[in-house]
């Protein structure tokens, strides 16, 4: 029995920097003995199926495979299909009426409570919202994620120290639940 995961690698091919080309990624997850591999856009999205049902230790295999081929650490995240399922079903924005560019998700290593991101005064902010939901944040910024003032405020390093946090735009979380129903 093999479970479907997507792969979310943070900060590569940004500018040039930490290049991971998807064709390397997709051969690298075929060495460490996955299938049905495939990637989507050049931002670090794969998708596999293993007979594993260990997150934790997949993540750490692929973040050390990386370091080894690639010469650089690339924090990873690694959720199941059904997981990735219940965010996007969890969504608390109207994500059917908004344009993809508009709503967000950061995906984090462990669950988050709203406590840690108390000192955001929500309403300085406003139309942009966000809400924590299951080891995420949904973000609706209306302007999209680079004018938006919530999501510089909301990735301070001091709110997100200790937590591998990456984020997909709407486009993509729909996509990789997708990709990964079993």
């Amino acid at each position: 029995m093999t479970t479907r995961y997507a792969a979310l690698l943070r900060g590569i091919n940004v500018s040039g920097h930490k290049k991971v080309p998807m064709a390397e990624l997709r051969t690298l997850l075929a060495e460490l003995g996955h299938s049905d591999v495939r990637t989507y856009l050049q931002s670090g999205n794969a998708v596999f199926s293993s007979a594993s049902s260990d997150e934790d230790a997949l993540t750490a295999q692929l973040e050390q495979a990386i370091e080894k081929r690639f010469g650089f650490a690339v924090p990873c995240l690694i959720r199941n299909g059904p997981y990735l399922a219940s965010v996007a079903d969890a969504c608390p924005f109207p994500a059917a009426t908004l344009e993809g560019k508009q709503l967000h998700v950061t995906y984090f290593d462990r669950p988050v409570d709203a406590a840690r991101f108390a000192v955001i005064d929500a309403v300085a902010f406003r139309p942009e919202e966000f809400r924590i939901g299951d080891r995420a944040l949904y973000l609706y910024a209306p302007d999209g994620l680079g004018r938006s003032k919530l999501a510089e405020a909301l990735h301070r390093p001091s709110l997100t120290m200790g937590l591998t946090a990456t984020t997909r735009n709407w486009n993509t979380v729909a996509k990789l639940v997708e990709m990964t129903r079993d």
